[in-house]
């Protein structure tokens, strides 16, 4: 049971960055891609085909299509998915799943994908309850370590201080509050909903104030006044559940800790429930209380499919209410799986007729030096030049992901020297302390006549 309390009156600020977070958008100027625009770096004709296919979408001409996203490892396929997500709105459901995951449940592949597909269509829903409202102005997340990994610490409840112009309420919550805190990003500025009942929390943009401390001139994140009033008010709530939460919400078998953890535990939902839900949907839109939101369903990997799956999925594309469905893949002429046919990409042809493939290209130094750039603003780290030139050649060398890798660890390694900036020793050591793939198989080959046995 999701729960929250005022108590009576520094705590730290606790964020979470993920290897997309810093993406906006596409970064187009109509349809021509910029070279660096909302976080997105080269692959502007990749960019320019998603851009398009962006307003297919908007413009409802892409009903019955899905995309295929095809190239090498590490080439922003993943980057350019979660940029068409953020293009299509606010709010828009974004889901990527691994094709193995299909087969690593002990749910039926047909209903694995099903919940996939339903975790990506969105339902904004237009309610009036009573909430707390304000800018965050202390936050402190308690964390312990996970039940089944103890080198892994979870959120187990927070404390905030939420304030309008006109008074401040120090708030603590469960874990159920915390972990959408961490979810969501929310950070001390940040201008957050939170409807204790209903057990959501929304953020909704960043304080001007928190902004001019910054001295940010341009930003994508919504920029708003602190609300005045008191900080608990009653005013129209809208926020989005997506048909499978909703699914969830309406099972008898309910949710526990672990479903939060390690997801719904290969439960099966039953028909009878999603068609309840369905005309519930239906009736909320119909009486302009709610509005359906399809999202994006990555499936990475997808030659990993087998045939019954890609049927399902050629199916699902027929269907009035489906998401957005961008696979991925890495490779060419390949078998389907579960036949002893070959195609391209490991997918049926009938399948691949409905596709619109975008192929992306290996970056090169210039646009490997300009990501890194942007993946150490978005994570806070001060660098030097001559580190960010070794930590490009090492990305050419080997490759991005690599690159991108050794920041973290350098990082460490320049606190450990209480150094606030990243230097080139520190970037020489993390890379002599992790290997990369070339390296490790370079080694086990030298040494693969002594594990022979």
């Amino acid at each position: 049971m999701s729960g929250i309390r005022e108590v009576p009156e520094g705590l730290v600020a606790w964020e979470r960055i993920s290897a997309h977070s810093h993406i906006r958008g596409l970064g187009l100027e109509g349809l021509k891609a910029k070279f660096i625009g909302d976080g997105m770096v080269g692959q502007t004709e990749a960019r320019e085909a998603a851009g398009i296919i962006t307003r297919l979408i908007k413009e409802g001409k892409f009903a019955g299509r899905a995309i295929l996203m095809a190239g090498p490892p590490g080439t922003g396929k993943t980057a350019i998915a979660v940029a068409i997500a953020k293009e299509l709105g606010k709010d828009v459901p974004f889901v990527p799943i691994a094709a193995s995951e299909v087969y690593s449940t002990e749910m039926k592949k047909t209903e694995f994908l099903t919940q996939a597909l339903r975790k990506s269509i969105g339902v904004r829903i237009h309610e009036v309850r009573k909430i707390y409202e304000g800018v965050v102005k202390e936050l402190s997340i308690q964390k312990e370590p996970h039940p089944y990994n103890p080198y892994m610490q979870v959120p187990i409840g927070a404390v905030m201080k939420l304030a309008t112009k006109d008074e401040s309420k120090k708030l603590t919550m469960d874990q159920s509050f915390a972990m959408q805190i961490v979810q969501q990003g929310i950070e001390t500025g940040d201008i957050v909903q939170i409807d204790a009942d209903g057990g959501r929390i929304t953020k909704l943009g960043k304080s001007k104030q928190a902004i001019e401390e910054k001295k940010v001139d341009l930003t994508a994140i919504e920029v708003l006044d602190i609300p005045s009033g008191p900080v608990m008010k009653e005013k129209e709530f809208v926020y989005t559940l997506t048909l499978h939460q909703l699914d969830i919400m309406n099972s008898r078998s309910g949710g526990s800790i672990f479903s939060l953890l390690f997801g719904s535990g290969g439960r099966e939902i039953d028909a009878e429930v999603r068609k309840e839900v369905d005309n519930a949907v239906r009736e909320m839109v119909q009486s302009k209380k709610a509005e359906i939101i399809p999202g994006v369903a990555f499936i990475d990997e997808c030659s990993m499919l087998d045939v019954e799956s890609f049927a399902f999925l050629n199916r699902a594309l027929e269907q009035d209410l489906c998401p957005i469905i961008i696979f991925a893949t890495n490779r060419g002429i390949t078998t389907i799986r579960g036949t002893d046919i070959k195609s391209p990409h490991g997918m049926p042809l009938d399948l691949l007729d409905r596709l619109l493939i975008i192929n992306t290209r290996p970056y090169n130094a210039d646009e490997i030096r300009k990501i890194l750039e942007i993946r150490a603003k978005a994570e806070k780290i001060e660098i030097e030049d001559e580190a960010l030139n070794l930590l490009t050649k090492i990305g050419v060398e080997t490759s991005l992901r690599h690159a991108v890798q050794l920041m973290a660890p350098a990082k460490i390694i320049a606190e450990n020297e209480n150094s606030k900036i990243i230097t080139k020793i520190h970037v020489e050591r993390a890379n002599f302390l992790f290997a990369d793939i070339k390296r490790s198989v370079s080694y086990l080959h030298e040494y693969e006549k002594q594990f022979l046995v």
